[in-house]
């Protein structure tokens, strides 16, 4: 296993005052994946008192009710541990003590997951009591003993075993699936910020839709909005799923955007609430953009997403159902409403709206790739599409005679022409035209 310098040095200099040392938890995993770890964590049996001894200056005491000393090793930060035996969890998430042994194995059997009980020393030798590399081989994911526990213990393992499912792919064995199910309810005592930490991580893995598919109750419990989309007949000939699976097969058919990813998932959850039939027997979901829209917001706000990425979200399921013209002048002024970075995430959430419906219908998947060659002509071609490339300035206009609101509203009106097509993007040309129409009184 390729440990990292800085890790190595801190491993060798815990052993060489006498001590264990271990890398542990999902860097151990990742790497026995073949995965690139984000960081690395040690654990030891020296206590926190000896680790601030060993390492002197480059230590500092960051979190010693819980055993954890940060070493400085050449110029990076690695979190060192003491074996630890968590004490009772009376919040669901935190324990209210610990204490520290000198057993590597008492301190993996506190962990939420196999997977993530696994440790390795410096000469690669494995400690894995809980059978997690043999899971690991054949993608299974088990809680460390009773899961029921480790979830009562600490309920955001709840999301973080269907976020393990979604990124790394693995199969809950069915006494983790149902447990995640049993005690799900737990999840209303989390930080609704841990929450869409974890959620946002789940969505992008590349098997997020078999993860929500799964577990799409758990969901429900923070965002209660989504529970009507199951099994909710679309009574339509253009979609073979129901709200929910439709939702999450487009999820499955976009890149990996945390923004779009939540948009692919709730961009419909407003069809149950806009559903009507027609004489025909046919559903129909006017207005249903609309509604996703407000449901959305408020399922946002609930979670504490930040608002950029809530209004980036709202925007695309705002505008997921609307058409945009696959030519130039509708490119032009699509990229005047949306910027650039927006409208290319709609065009992908637009494709994979469309490859989740019924199979006769997918045949969009042209003019949305049209769309997208001409959105690229027009931006090597520096097209125009915001005040920031209009030729004029509003102290060009100042010249004119305008000044004050009517500065801003000219310079609007001066870019809808350009957009438009109406007037080339010209210096002359612009001045002229607001020469010309120059506000009356």
């Amino acid at each position: 296993m390729d440990i990292p310098k800085t890790v190595r040095n801190v491993l060798e200099t815990l052993e060489a005052a006498g001590h264990e040392a271990w890398c542990v938890g999902g860097c151990v995993r990742d790497s026995l994946l073949g995965r690139v770890p984000g960081d690395w964590d040690v654990t030891t049996n020296a206590l926190p008192g000896e680790v601030l001894a060993v390492f002197g200056g480059r230590a500092l005491p960051t979190g010693l009710k819980h055993g954890t000393v940060t070493v400085k090793s050449e110029g990076e930060s690695v979190e060192v541990t003491t074996y630890r035996v968590d004490g009772v969890y009376l919040d669901h998430r935190r324990p209210e003590s610990v204490s520290f042994t000198r057993s590597i194995d008492e301190d993996l059997a506190r962990r939420d997951f196999t997977v993530n009980a696994i440790a390795v020393n410096l000469r690669g030798e494995l400690r894995d009591p809980f059978g997690g590399r043999e899971d690991l081989k054949y993608g299974d994911l088990r809680c460390v003993g009773d899961p029921d526990r480790r979830f009562q213990e600490d309920a955001l393992r709840i999301l973080r075993g269907m976020r393990f499912a979604a990124v790394l792919g693995l199969d809950e064995d069915g006494a983790t699936e149902h447990a995640i199910d049993r005690n799900r309810e737990l999840l209303r005592d989390i930080a609704p910020e841990r929450i869409q930490a974890e959620l946002l991580k789940l969505l992008c893995g590349p098997y997020a839709k078999q993860a929500l598919d799964n577990h799409p109750q758990v969901i429900g419990v923070f965002w209660p909005e989504v529970l009507p989309m199951l099994h909710f007949d679309q009574r339509n000939i253009h979609h073979c799923y129901d709200v929910w699976e439709h939702s999450t097969v487009a999820l499955a058919n976009t890149p990996p955007n945390p923004a779009l990813r939540c948009a692919a998932l709730l961009h419909d959850v407003g069809k149950p609430n806009s559903f009507t039939l027609d004489e025909n027997g046919v559903g129909h979901f006017y207005g249903h953009a609309s509604i996703s829209c407000r449901l959305t917001d408020a399922m946002l706000q609930r979670l504490k997403f930040s608002t950029a990425l809530r209004e980036q979200i709202l925007r695309l399921v705002e505008w997921h159902d609307r058409l945009i013209y696959p030519t130039a002048k509708g490119l032009r002024r699509a990229l005047r409403l949306l910027g650039e970075t927006d409208l290319r995430l709609l065009l992908d959430l637009k494709r994979a709206d469309n490859l989740a419906q019924a199979s006769d219908f997918r045949g969009r998947q042209e003019e949305i790739s049209h769309a997208e060659r001409i959105l690229s002509q027009l931006l090597e071609e520096d097209a125009c599409f915001s005040l920031k490339h209009l030729a004029v300035r509003g102290s060009d206009l100042l010249t004119l005679g305008l000044s004050g609101p009517a500065v801003g509203a000219m310079l609007n009106r001066l870019l809808d022409q350009v957009v438009d097509g109406e007037l080339p993007n010209e210096r002359d040309a612009l001045l002229r035209f607001a020469g010309d129409h120059l506000p009356q009184g």
